[in-house]
């Protein structure tokens, strides 16, 4: 019997804990589990308080009332962590419950925002000295989180009304019993626009047909800003280009104060606004840390909202509202200092073309550094000889309307990286011309005298040209130089003729009609149906042909990719299943790359692999690769 009695007082027991068990005990909070963290229930227990209150009950004021006034058995550290972690609790609650007051839910998020700061910073030790604790990961994802949903409520508090402006040139905005003062000149918006139209949690998005998603780990709330209700439309502006309308920014919020009682009796906050592809670290409360931030979601919000897919098909065949000039897409607020990459698509496509390709190489820490990516949008059932024209005509004003001086590094050597039709047209971009389609067009018109005069006044920026300056390097990917026998096929002939061409190049087709033919006698064939751009890259196409014997600048550097769908043949014989490799090969690459591939080679892995090669190559070889940015100060 004193056996049995003696067992039965036994007061520790052991077990196994499985893996995800484990995890869940050393990880698991209030974000991911839906539960108190193992580290805060220890603390309500240290000062006597049974954890099951503060976990079943709706809201339990005095859990936070006695944890945050207990001093003694309790380090700063572990009563701040756990009071953020509280104040998350209860505003996960209020939102979940409905109704409740919208000032009860922003105080809430302060408050978690204000403690979790005040443990990072003000704590016992040093941030660096908890450099590997779970704890103080959970903690700057509390405030992170706390940041982002306090941000994008007082947003939604003040949008359509400007906040007011202080002396000092910062806004101030109030909610309840909290004012947030701060500014975002760090940030540019498209347009000159002070405010974007809508907020959004980049942790709020996913996106289909992304491979990955890229973001880096830090500070503040990652967020995009909207900035256009349409990303394309025929009302798009005088200028040939936009600026992204989904830019990303960094919020972060600091609270005044010097010390740890400082902090905690404000009720003011500064919240700045940053450019995470500018910055990738601030100063904060003193100490230099790491911006967080997502470059993936603004381009994947810029795509998804585009409709280009649609578009892109509706143009070629003259439906919808047609595009009627190619358009240059900036991915991020322009930047003196960072090379460009232009990327141009292919027939009845977009710059959906390129929905991995860019991403990967903004996933790219060294390439994100030193580049920013252009992407034209043109329309594709226009001829080469239109859209090599019009194509420069826009890149060069673009390059123009933001450096005048062309003394940026933005305006030297520029990378244009072109698939299958944008290949082509890459290809004129940094060829010469010479007299080659002048003496053709003149052969073909018998043109002389005032005839001949005038059509070179018209006509000379279509048939004249040379190599742009600015470019330094290209790559060509699965691009028909030479054009391709897939354009006479049946189905290709039948396709040709749904083309309709944009009313601009039909009124060109007119003038040129009226330029070259003598009052009285009919028009050549080739003015009576004008060539639209599926007939312009048949290999039997005279213009492509003639092309192909342009000369590329010996500035200028090429790569070639291309797409092997005909693995059984000889590599001279083989084809993508639209573009044999004789049309896409040239000679005098500094490197060609074949690829077991369809056509949309520049999708796949290997020729993303390949592309993020050369580019590092370039900088390389270049000297173009600069360091860190700076950190900006953004402590109290």
């Amino acid at each position: 019997m004193l056996a049995l009695l003696s067992s039965g007082c036994a007061g520790v027991k052991v077990s196994s804990l499985s893996t995800s068990d484990y995890m869940a005990q050393r990880r698991g909070d209030v974000l991911t589990t839906g539960t108190l963290s193992s580290a805060t229930i220890s603390s309500l227990q240290v000062v006597g308080i049974a954890d099951f209150r503060c976990r079943e009950r709706e809201d339990v004021p005095s859990c936070r009332e006695v944890l945050g006034s207990t001093r003694d058995g309790l380090r700063a550290e572990r009563r701040l962590s756990a009071l953020a972690e509280l104040w998350l609790q209860r505003a996960l609650r209020l939102e979940r419950q409905g109704g409740a007051q919208a000032d009860d839910i922003l105080d809430a998020y302060m408050e978690t925002a204000r403690h979790a700061y005040a443990y990072l910073f003000f704590s016992e030790r040093e941030p660096g000295q908890r450099a590997f604790e779970d704890r103080q990961t959970q903690v700057r994802d509390y405030y992170n989180f706390a940041v982002q949903q306090a941000v994008t409520r007082l947003f939604e508090r003040y949008r359509g009304r400007p906040p007011v402006l202080r002396e000092d040139g910062m806004f101030r905005v109030e909610a309840g019993r909290w004012a947030a003062y701060g500014d975002m000149a760090d940030v540019r918006l498209a347009d000159g626009r002070d405010l974007p139209r809508e907020l959004i949690p980049a942790s709020s998005l996913s996106f289909a047909g992304l491979r990955n998603q890229y973001r880096r780990d830090g500070f503040g709330a990652e967020l995009v800003a909207v900035t256009a209700r349409r990303v394309v439309g025929k009302d798009s502006g005088a200028v040939p280009y936009s600026e992204t309308p989904f830019p990303a920014i960094t919020a972060v919020m600091s609270f005044p104060g010097n010390s740890l009682e400082a902090v905690l009796q404000t009720h003011e906050a500064r919240l700045m606004g940053y450019d995470p592809y500018r910055q990738d670290s601030i100063l904060l409360a003193g100490r230099e840390v790491p911006l967080a931030a997502n470059f993936t979601s603004g381009y994947g919000l810029w795509l998804a909202r585009s409709g280009f897919a649609v578009q892109s098909l509706l143009t070629l065949v003259g439906r919808g509202e047609p595009l009627e000039e190619p358009r240059v897409y900036l991915m991020q607020p322009y930047d003196p200092d960072r090379r460009v990459i232009i990327m141009l698509h292919g027939l009845a496509s977009s710059p959906e073309a390129w929905i991995n390709v860019a991403n990967e190489v903004l996933g790219d820490e060294t390439l994100r550094q030193n580049y920013q990516i252009w992407q034209v949008y043109y329309p594709t059932n226009a001829p080469l000889v239109f859209n090599n024209a019009s194509i420069r005509k826009a890149v060069t004003e673009t390059l123009r309307q933001f450096d005048p001086g062309a003394s940026a590094l933005a305006s030297r050597d520029v990378v244009l990286i072109g698939h299958s039709m944008g290949g082509v047209l890459s290809r004129l971009m940094v060829s010469s011309s010479g007299d080659l389609l002048w003496r053709d067009f003149e052969e073909s018109y018998k043109l002389k005298g005032a005839r001949l005069q005038r059509a070179r006044q018209t006509l000379d920026d279509y048939l004249s040209f040379e190599p742009l300056p600015q470019v330094s390097r290209a790559i060509f990917v699965a691009a028909p130089h030479r054009g391709t026998p897939f354009a006479e096929n049946r189905l290709s002939r039948w396709a040709a003729g749904m083309v309709r061409l944009p009313v601009s190049v039909l009124g060109r087709f007119k003038d040129v009609a009226q330029l070259v033919v003598d009052p009285g006698s009919a028009p050549p064939a080739s003015l009576l149906r004008p060539l639209n751009s599926i007939d312009n890259l048949s290999d039997q196409d005279p213009f492509v042909r003639r092309a192909a014997q342009m000369p590329i600048s010996p500035a200028v550097r090429y790569h070639s990719i291309m797409g092997n769908d005909t693995p059984k043949l000889a590599l001279l014989e083989s084809s993508d299943g639209v573009v044999p490799y004789g049309s896409a090969h040239l000679p005098g690459a500094e490197s060609e790359k074949v690829i077991a591939s369809w056509h949309s080679v520049q999708e796949t892995p290997e020729a993303i692999l390949e592309i993020r090669r050369i580019l590092h190559q370039s900088l390389a070889e270049d000297g173009h690769a600069r360091d860190t940015p700076m950190p900006m100060q953004a402590s109290n």
